[in-house]
């Protein structure tokens, strides 16, 4: 099976980007100067595996392991491009 287009990047979080728990919100979140992103359903699962240790690809793999049936194969790479065009991922 071929790679789909992205899928070799290693994905980690940028250098100004901070996870938090907000534990008002019970809530995790993305923290930028100015910015706050909540992290809803299984997206913290989705960011704590972006560490640059593994590809978007190993990362799809590893959560479809977890979530077996689970549309990872089409939902992850998307949402890791989006963060990474928002600059919350590099």
């Amino acid at each position: 099976m071929s790679a789909a287009p992205g899928t070799e990047w290693r994905p980690v979080l940028a250098p100004s980007t901070m996870r938090r728990h907000d534990p008002v919100r019970d809530a995790e979140l993305l923290v930028l100067p100015e910015r706050v992103g909540v992290l809803t359903g299984r997206a913290e699962t989705v960011v704590a595996l972006c560490d640059g240790s593994r590809s978007v690809r190993e990362i799809v793999d590893e959560l479809a392991a977890r979530f077996p049936g689970a549309p990872v194969v089409t939902d992850v790479p998307p949402f890791l491009e989006r963060l990474r065009k928002e600059g919350w991922l590099r």
